[in-house]
C-alpha cells in the first residue's frame, strides 16, 4: 500500500509541475522554395529560421529546467523512475534538436537552390 501512495504522489506532482511550467514547443516555420522565392522571401527566411533556433534554444532551456523543478518537488523518487524521466528528458531534448537541424538543412538547401538560380 505504501508503494500505491507514493506512486499516487509522484504522479500528482509530475501533473501539477508540468502544468505551472508547461514549456511551449515553438511552431515550425515554413521555408520559401529556393526555386521560386524572391531575394526578400530568402532574407525573410534566414530570419525566421534564426527565430526558430532561438526559440528552440529557450524550449530547451526551459524542459531542463522544468524536470530539474520536478525533480526537487518529488521527495523520494525510486531509480527506476529516475531513469524513465531521463530518457524521456533525453528524447524530448533529442528531437528539438534534431528539428532545429532539419530546419536549418532545409533552407540551407533552398538557400542553394536560390542561388543556382541566378
Amino acid at each position: 500500500m505504501n508503494k500505491s501512495k507514493k506512486l499516487i504522489s509522484t504522479i500528482s506532482l509530475l501533473i501539477i509541475s508540468y502544468s505551472g511550467y508547461a514549456c511551449d514547443y515553438p511552431d515550425r516555420i515554413v521555408v520559401p522554395s529556393g526555386n521560386s522565392a524572391t531575394k526578400e522571401d530568402m532574407i525573410d527566411g534566414q530570419k525566421g529560421v534564426k527565430r526558430f533556433v532561438a526559440d528552440m534554444e529557450v524550449y530547451l532551456e526551459c524542459i531542463v529546467e522544468e524536470e530539474k523543478l520536478a525533480r526537487l518537488a518529488i521527495d523520494d523518487l525510486a531509480p527506476e523512475v529516475e531513469q524513465q524521466r531521463e530518457e524521456m528528458l533525453t528524447k524530448k531534448y533529442n528531437a528539438a534538436v534534431d528539428e532545429m537541424e532539419k530546419i536549418a538543412a532545409d533552407f540551407n538547401s533552398e538557400v542553394q537552390a536560390y542561388k543556382a538560380r541566378d
